[in-house]
């Protein structure tokens, strides 16, 4: 009798996390926007870690591999049209700051991956689901699923939905492409200084949150958190950065203004003494109109004395 409950509760339990999950791929679905074959999304969810500790189940890293090379095509292949003008190496270097661990991570936090990924015990204890490094090889591994079983298509119209924000973004970094960089190059053309950050940790030793400020000549520009003192670093950087750029593009258009409106006032008063010179003209044309009578008048009064 106890064996029949047994296994009664196991196939009720097993059930039940067959349905649980199909339930989350189906949100996952949801959010990339296309539905795949069940098989293909449980492997791309598979971490390695998972499958070590199943029986050697197999892994995400084939599907990561192929996700990669589908993701760099595309992504190059936009930064090609995109900027006719630059260089080889610029063009490399604007695919490195969008095609990397950390801005795949971001992207993956956006669609709450972590939540779905399979993942061992060891990992799942040490803070796995929100790590960088797995993030983004899972990213990879999905979007290499989508090209496997929608196609090339597909898997172009995903990356540009979640990567053209960021593409977009790094177009406006400076040479070095990273926020950092870009942030010492602007506080050096406004005559601010060199930047310095301000690091404070939190969290036990396996899930440590960082938080930075950017400071510059002794003033807090900017703030930024990460599970890693770089992350965090490079959040306050841009925070810094668009704030110093925002009241220096502020200034510029208030001294633009200015020097419109002066142009104008000047323009103006010289209307008015065109008008005042023209005025005087007049009145004195006038005058000189106004004697002539006058002095036909007396002519004409002598001529006939």
């Amino acid at each position: 009798m106890r064996g029949t409950v047994s296994s009664h509760k196991t196939a009720d339990d097993a059930k039940k996390q067959a349905e649980n999950t199909a339930s989350s791929h189906t949100l996952l679905e949801g959010r990339l926007g296309y539905q795949l074959e069940s098989a293909l999304l449980v492997r791309a969810l598979t971490h390695r870690s998972y499958a070590y500790e199943n029986g050697g189940l197999p892994t995400n890293e084939r599907l990561e591999f192929l996700g990669d090379s589908v993701l760099g095509l595309v992504v190059t292949d936009t930064l090609y049209r995109t900027h006719p003008d630059l260089p080889e190496g610029q063009l490399a270097k604007l695919r490195a700051a969008v095609v990397n661990s950390r801005a795949l991570a971001e992207v993956g936090r956006g669609l709450d991956l972590g939540s779905f990924i399979r993942l061992g015990r060891g990992e799942e204890g040490t803070g796995g689901r929100d790590k960088a490094s797995i993030l983004a090889d899972t990213l990879e591994a999905v979007i290499g699923a989508v090209y496997l079983d929608q196609g090339l298509e597909a898997a172009s119209e995903l990356v540009h939905r979640l990567f053209d924000p960021l593409i977009e973004k790094s177009s406006n970094l400076g040479a070095g492409l990273d926020w950092k960089t870009s942030l010492q190059e602007l506080t050096a053309a406004e005559g601010l200084g060199v930047p310095e950050y301000l690091v404070t940790e939190t969290g036990p030793d396996h899930e440590k949150t960082f938080t930075a400020a950017a400071r510059v000549g002794g003033v807090s520009y900017g703030t930024g958190t990460g599970r890693s003192k770089k992350e965090a670093e490079q959040q306050a950087a841009e925070s810094a950065w668009r704030a110093i750029r925002a009241a220096a593009d502020e200034r510029e258009a208030a001294a633009k203004a200015a020097a419109e409106s002066g142009g104008d006032s000047a323009s103006g008063s010289g209307s008015g003494s065109d008008s005042a010179s023209g005025s005087g003209s007049d009145s004195e044309e006038a005058a000189d109109t106004s004697l002539v009578p006058e002095a036909a008048h007396t002519t004409a009064n002598s001529a006939t004395a």
